[in-house]
């Protein structure tokens, strides 16, 4: 048995036969692996929905999440009277 990347998960996912076509039919087209086009189309999803994917990603997100690391909050001016 050949041995894993260190950090690599392995799972089984479930496609209908339709778009199990598709999605082999895309391979060929664009000469790469459904592990590649699986990793971009996750890589896409994360990012649509803001979830970090690397480690610096998560720090930065994680310090944005403390009031205390905000900046200094900007007021608007105040109307002046006549």
């Amino acid at each position: 048995m050949a041995s894993r990347p260190p950090g690599e998960v392995r799972r089984r996912i479930a496609f209908d036969a339709d778009t199990w076509h598709a999605l082999h039919q895309l391979s060929l087209d664009s000469m790469k692996s459904i592990q590649e086009l699986a990793g971009e189309a996750f890589g896409d999803l994360l990012k649509k929905h803001h979830c970090p994917t690397t480690l610096k990603e998560m720090l930065r997100q994680s310090a944005r999440m403390h009031p205390a690391n905000d900046g200094p909050a900007r007021r608007r001016p105040m109307p002046r009277s006549k």
